[in-house]
């Protein structure tokens, strides 16, 4: 038996938008790059979820706190 190696895509979404992936970056890495189109990514938490079909979503989601 042998070990088949697969090369894992990642899907980016943040707002009902997926953004395309920065190869060579880590998620938070790419998190910094979108937050110049999208500053409200500064803050947002990082959800990576589960490899499907060779595709890993990793979902930015807005901090939620209160102001003052």
């Amino acid at each position: 038996m042998g070990i088949k190696v697969q090369q894992i895509a990642r899907r980016f979404l943040y707002n009902g938008v997926t953004l395309p992936d920065i190869p060579g970056l880590k998620a938070t890495d790419v998190r910094d790059v979108y937050s110049v189109q999208y500053p409200e990514l500064v803050s947002a938490e990082i959800q990576e979820g589960e490899v499907a079909n060779g595709v890993q979503e990793i979902t930015f989601r807005r901090a939620v706190g209160t102001k003052g």
